[in-house]
């Protein structure tokens, strides 16, 4: 990858971040209101799936150069994991005491966790498979 996608593509990843932590405390008190539900499943849960699952994608493009072997892929998504757990963690804590229009949800911890195990076994899987061939 050449240094101007790499710049761009981690531009791109700390704007990501700024915009989850905009969603996450930001007050829309005046948005439209959704369905509560998206095929059975509580909206404001897909939202939190759907906010978390970019981050091991987004940080893999933007920090590819460290994973040359299979133990630096396995190292870098276990930190990107855990980099993104501690993002969801601190924004549910910080909704629950920092806040006094949003409130932590463990089911909310829960979607996140989901969507960042799925999208960092991708990028895991995408890494090894990239450097077998």
């Amino acid at each position: 990858m050449t240094q101007g996608k790499r710049i761009a593509f981690r531009i791109l990843f700390f704007l990501y971040v700024a915009a989850v932590l905009l969603l996450c405390f930001g007050r829309f008190d005046n948005a439209p209101s959704v369905a509560k539900t998206l095929l059975g499943i509580p909206t404001d849960k897909v939202v939190h799936f759907v906010m978390f699952f970019p981050f091991p994608i987004l940080a893999f493009l933007a920090f590819d150069q460290f994973t040359d072997s299979i133990k630096s892929s396995l190292l870098f998504t276990g930190a990107t994991f855990l980099v993104g757990i501690l993002l969801a963690l601190g924004t549910e804590w910080g909704q629950a005491h920092l806040t006094r229009y949003r409130s932590g949800d463990a089911w909310d911890l829960l979607a996140d966790t989901i969507a960042l195990t799925i999208s960092s076994l991708i990028v895991l899987f995408r890494d090894i498979y990239k450097q077998k061939r």
